[in-house]
């Protein structure tokens, strides 16, 4: 038999259950490990493959309507090149992008503080003009690049002195949440110039992107749960990464994920046994 009062459960519970199993999470920190899958794993071998010194391309198009998914890949993306040493370009397509990429100047500054402004890295800040910024930067950087984004000649920095266009980075990295985005950079940058790329992008995006895997991109990252196997993948090489609580943001979040989505497959499943257990069909709550 089925209790009188689970069968007219007022629903208000489950709204409280439901806030308990994201917030409870969240107060304490909650996380679980991941496995990381071949497609991230395709992304991570991309990066991780690279020579020390080896050029990439951040392309940082997204503002902060798509932080919660996209920071922690960028983040991820920033502290994976960094601990190869790699040289590290930084720029936007969108005009509230420059907060996005000041979020991992700030991760470089702070763990990695003999990286040199310049030398291993440099911010090209904010580009207006959408895809014809791409085509002409793979032709000649210094036609729409003059300065970075603090207003410094590009001929006065050494990353980009002799720098002549995109199509001599080792790699391409795009976290996108739209148009102007990773799928641009496919077609007017990476495609037409044969060039090596990855990104990360928002879950609703990521079905625009997978037709281009793997040929034209080598490897996509898909929403938080993709963030979250990358920043396990991290941890995995390089263990010291596991003491930075920042690198773990991913991983946090998938944690009230994991519970809520818990909560909900077992309320299905006691819906459906009260409605036919109950023998009074309408009667589910």
């Amino acid at each position: 038999m089925i209790p009188g009062w689970l069968k007219n459960l007022d629903r208000r519970w489950i709204f409280l259950l439901m806030f308990l199993a994201v917030s409870l999470p969240q107060l304490f920190g909650v996380s679980f490990p991941e496995r990381p899958s071949r497609k991230v794993l395709d992304v991570f071998d991309a990066i991780d493959g690279l020579a020390e010194g080896s050029r990439v391309l951040m392309a940082f198009d997204f503002d902060p309507a798509s932080e919660g998914e996209l920071s922690p890949m960028a983040s991820a993306f920033t502290r994976h090149c960094c601990e190869k040493k790699l040289k590290l370009y930084f720029m936007t397509l969108w005009e509230r992008g420059p907060p996005m990429v000041q979020k991992a100047l700030d991760i470089i500054a702070s763990e990695h503080p003999s990286m040199t402004y310049g030398t291993d890295f440099v911010n090209l800040g904010f580009k207006p003009g959408l895809e014809g910024v791409i085509r002409n930067a793979f032709s000649n950087l210094h036609v729409d690049f003059k300065t970075d984004q603090a207003g410094n000649s590009l001929h006065d920095i050494a990353l980009t002195r002799e720098l002549k266009s995109l199509r001599e980075m080792d790699l391409l990295i795009c976290i996108g949440s739209g148009s102007p985005g990773p799928k641009e950079w496919v077609q007017y940058g990476a495609a037409p110039n044969a060039m090596r790329m990855v990104a990360g992008v928002t879950g609703v995006q990521a079905p625009q992107l997978l037709p281009y895997v793997p040929r034209q991109l080598v490897g996509l990252l898909a929403a938080i749960k993709s963030a979250a196997e990358y920043e396990q993948a991290l941890i995995d090489r390089y263990p010291q990464l596991a003491r930075v609580d920042q690198a773990k943001e991913g991983l946090r979040r998938m944690g009230p994920q994991l519970v809520a989505h818990v909560l909900m497959v077992l309320l299905i499943v006691s819906g459906n046994l009260v409605y036919f257990l109950g023998g009074q069909s309408g009667d589910a709550p």
